[in-house]
């Protein structure tokens, strides 16, 4: 039995809705300049032999005519990604923006690029400047944070290269927001990661926990990377304390802006904490084409573009199933939480747990505990600044 053999009318309804969704591309698959330890897509190069050349030209206009094409809606949204994507070089980023602007059709288009920056000049940043590229810069935090599992092909550290290119994007202007895998070298530096941030110019972060399984000769352990779950809660809180009395509304953190949506019963404008997955597609550099980048394998594969187009490969059943499964699929424990509107499982790449040292999948978030605690101590804040807004004032007024 799938999802969609006990959809509820809500479903139904959003099935039915007009068709708006981003891409994310893989100009390069999971190319990268860097061999970054607790990377999720480096390996994604097997399915491929680890052999992933750069996009086509004829595939790259046919994505873009495709994607345009495929949404109902005014505005339409391209994700670059990777692997490292500037690897791709320059020319086929101009290439992308030309074609956009021959097939937009009146369409507003948006572009966002997620990079190392290890790449970045003066003239990647004229380029995003010219053209509104919106940049994620991968940055987990100090030095010895950042260095400790995020390393080039030879193992060597990049942290200060990557500063001096941050400080050119500043200098240049060029708009960006930082993306922190929180990992176990991050346990207990919650304050101090943020504020380094700050430091630097990052004014829109998002903080993501680093906790995976390794499989080695058949064996999966949880990896030595991996934040603990309370850890990363307190993480979290501590951010949240310094931020609620100094910040708002100067500085912004995707979760926070994600969990006061929910106490509001407005849409999260995050996917993790939506009711359902699969408001994206993402497309290798092949024409793959999957539900998330998370479960790009050979169980989760959609269609290539070349056979069907990204609107029929969104309103598939298989897709749809996808859509509809992160909800579906929790455990009864999470339905009757206090916190199931803020949390809805979070990310389904995380619904694992161990009995008797051994994987247990399709269980509730693994990072329960510490989500739970982060909600439970930001609750009154949260409660606050919701009733502020009921009263159209800012949330900033808290700090009042």
């Amino acid at each position: 039995m799938t999802p969609t053999d006990f959809i509820h009318f809500n479903d139904i309804v959003r099935h039915e809705r007009p068709v708006s969704f981003a891409l994310m591309i893989k100009p390069v698959g999971s190319a990268c300049n860097l061999n970054c330890q607790y990377c999720y897509y480096i390996e994604k190069a097997k399915l491929y032999d680890n052999n992933e050349p750069v996009m086509s030209k004829t595939l790259l206009e046919k994505i873009i005519i495709q994607h345009i094409e495929a949404n109902d809606r005014q505005e339409v949204s391209f994700v670059w990604h990777g692997g490292e994507p500037l690897l791709a070089g320059i020319d086929f980023y101009r290439r992308a923006c030309n074609l956009q602007k021959k097939h937009a059709n009146g369409k507003t288009i948006y572009n966002s690029l997620q990079t190392n920056g290890l790449l970045i000049n003066e003239e990647w940043c004229d380029f995003f400047n010219n053209n509104n590229y919106l940049l994620g810069i991968s940055i987990d935090g100090p030095e010895d944070i950042h260095n400790c599992y995020r390393t080039n092909k030879a193992g060597h550290p990049n942290f200060r290269k990557l500063l001096k290119n941050i400080e050119l994007l500043n200098r240049k202007q060029v708009a960006y927001n930082t993306l922190s895998v929180v990992s176990k070298q991050s346990e207990g530096r919650g304050v101090e990661t943020y504020n380094f941030l700050k430091s630097i110019g990052s004014r829109f972060m998002q903080f993501m926990p680093a906790y995976d399984i390794i499989t080695n000769n058949s064996t999966e352990t949880l990896a030595p990377w991996s934040v603990n779950p309370i850890k990363y809660g307190e993480f979290l809180n501590d951010i949240f304390d310094l931020w609620v009395t100094q910040d708002v509304g100067k500085y912004y953190v995707t979760l926070f802006d994600a969990i006061l949506a929910g106490w509001c019963n407005i849409a999260p404008g995050t996917c993790i904490f939506s009711d359902n997955c699969g408001d994206s597609l993402t497309v290798e550099h092949n024409g793959d084409v999957y539900s998330c980048d998370h479960f790009v394998s050979g169980k989760y594969f959609l269609d290539n573009i070349s056979n069907k187009s990204l609107r029929d490969i969104y309103m598939s059943n298989k897709h749809f199933d996808f859509i509809l499964n992160k909800r579906y699929s929790l455990p009864r424990e999470c339905l009757s939480c206090d916190y199931y509107k803020l949390c809805i499982g979070e990310c389904p790449k995380h619904r694992f747990g161990f009995d008797s040292g051994k994987v247990v999948r399709d269980t509730k978030n693994a990072l329960c505990e510490g989500l739970k605690l982060f909600f439970a101590h930001t609750k009154p804040a949260m409660l606050n600044m919701q009733q502020l807004l009921e009263a159209q004032r800012p949330p900033a007024d808290i700090m009042l």
